[in-house]
């Protein structure tokens, strides 16, 4: 069966698949990247486990993968297949690209931004299949986002396109990490939600999924820590909405894992703020962790086609 590579690497954890043409799954595997071990080791170990997925296909298939699809995080070069820096991993400027074809035999790769790479895959297999024009949101640390236009991601002039979380929802607001106060993240994020949560319940380790329980016990503090990250976050929705015009919001990440515990007062204040736009469907992205590796897989198949019309 023909396939291709498809990886995504996490701060903690890779999630890893070969993929089928259609999107379907062939095989699944995961590894932790090892980031306590340094750079360089993180480097090492992403072209070790392609390697390894390499010499499964071979193994299960009787060949090997055609290309291969790597989503990171952070800032990258897409079109120079350069990941040009990640804190969280601590690379800078480094060729991906080039690495990981080196390894696999001078196999094309395609690289990809994570939070895009899965807006992607949602777009084309997951809850946006069918849309022409999305907004997929990621809720996990920080907020990220992705602009879906007829089955592809626009990244904007610079690739920076879809960075929602740091639209200024609140105009002197928290600090954000990026300089600016009052960005989204610093208020929606799941994040964010835990150390409001902490803070109010007095419980210093408690976190937003411990929020979300509280909130549907009916606990009045939590349901106002609760209302006040819908509410940053249906602004920013709306913000987006005037901009952007999208069909369906497409919205991911831990924080959307509460179900109806988040998406219930969404869809209500999106709604109570919108004037003349039209109303976006609010809708829970269906791939959960998976969809960035299998967004990197679909990079993949994206490039081989292009090889062949060009």
């Amino acid at each position: 069966m023909k396939h291709v590579i498809a990886l995504d690497v996490g701060g903690t954890g890779m999630k890893a698949a070969l993929l089928a043409q259609d999107g379907s799954v062939l095989f699944e595997a995961r590894r932790p990247t090892g980031r306590e071990h340094g750079t360089d080791a993180v480097v090492a170990t992403i072209l070790d486990f392609a390697a390894d997925l390499a010499e499964e296909g071979r193994r299960r298939f009787d060949h090997g993968p055609l290309a291969a699809g790597v989503a990171v995080p952070g800032t990258i070069d897409e079109a120079n297949g350069i990941a040009v820096f990640s804190a969280n991993l601590g690379w800078r400027d480094l060729p991906m690209r080039k690495l990981l074809g080196e390894r696999l035999g001078g196999l094309p790769v395609a690289l990809g931004h994570d939070v895009r790479s899965g807006g992607l895959a949602e777009g084309r297999i997951g809850a946006g299949q069918g849309v022409d024009r999305f907004l997929f949101i990621a809720l996990g640390t920080g907020i990220a986002g992705a602009i879906g236009i007829d089955g592809r991601i626009e990244a904007g002039a610079h690739g920076y396109g879809g960075e929602i979380g740091h639209v200024v929802v609140r105009p002197g607001g928290p600090a954000c990490g990026c300089g600016a106060r009052g960005c989204l993240e610093t208020l929606a994020s799941a994040s964010a939600v835990s150390r409001a949560w902490a803070e109010a319940s007095g419980r210093p380790a408690a976190d937003a999924a411990d929020c979300a329980l509280a909130v549907e016990a009916g606990d009045p503090a939590a349901l106002a820590v609760w209302q006040r990250a819908v509410d940053a976050l249906a602004d920013g929705i709306v913000l987006a909405q005037s901009l952007l015009d999208p069909s369906t919001v497409i919205v991911g990440g831990g924080l959307a894992e509460a179900g109806d515990t988040l998406f219930t007062p969404l869809r209500a204040a999106v709604a109570e703020r919108l004037t003349f736009q039209m109303p976006p469907k609010v809708v829970p992205a269906m791939l959960k962790d998976t969809a960035a590796s299998l967004g990197a897989g679909l990079l993949a198949w994206d490039l081989l086609t292009m090889e062949v019309t060009a």
